[in-house]
């Protein structure tokens, strides 16, 4: 079949899309699963800490805090910022950068039960070589033996 053109200058309809209610059901959607997103740290140590009868919990304080844990297998975080190797000289320059130089602030050091003595023993020297005097370690109370 061959179908002809009709002569003569006739216009043709321009076809129009109104995007403007998809866009609009677009950013709902979006803001809608920004909103219910949860976001978890999958970087964070799981750690156990060992078990102590004696003790006193932790003061609150208004001054910035740090953190080292260590892992069972001996892997240092200062601040939940995993280290890239986990020798003397890396935690020292972690735990500097984090200060920012003042060694008056209290320092934390959370070890897992499992820890191998001399992943404790660096974060203490590391400490030590870097000034800081209020160090506290954490642990869980003991449970009572029947």
């Amino acid at each position: 079949m061959k179908f002809r053109r009709r002569a003569g200058n006739v216009a043709r309809e321009e076809v129009f899309l109104n995007l403007t209610s998809l866009i609009d059901v677009i950013f709902v959607l979006l803001l809608f699963f920004v909103v219910t997103t949860t976001f978890s740290r999958p970087n964070q140590l799981k750690i156990e800490l060992p078990e102590a009868s004696s003790g006193s919990p932790p003061t609150q304080t208004e001054l910035k805090q740090l953190e080292i844990a260590i892992g069972a297998d001996g892997q240092y975080q200062v601040n939940a910022q995993s280290l890239l190797t986990n020798d003397l000289a890396s935690l020292m320059s972690a735990l500097q950068r984090e200060s920012e130089g003042d060694n008056s602030l209290p320092l934390t050091i959370s070890a897992d039960a499992k820890t191998p003595h001399q992943a404790f023993i660096t974060a203490m020297d590391a400490a030590g070589k870097l000034g800081f005097a209020h160090l506290r370690i954490t642990t869980v109370e003991a449970k009572a033996a029947p």
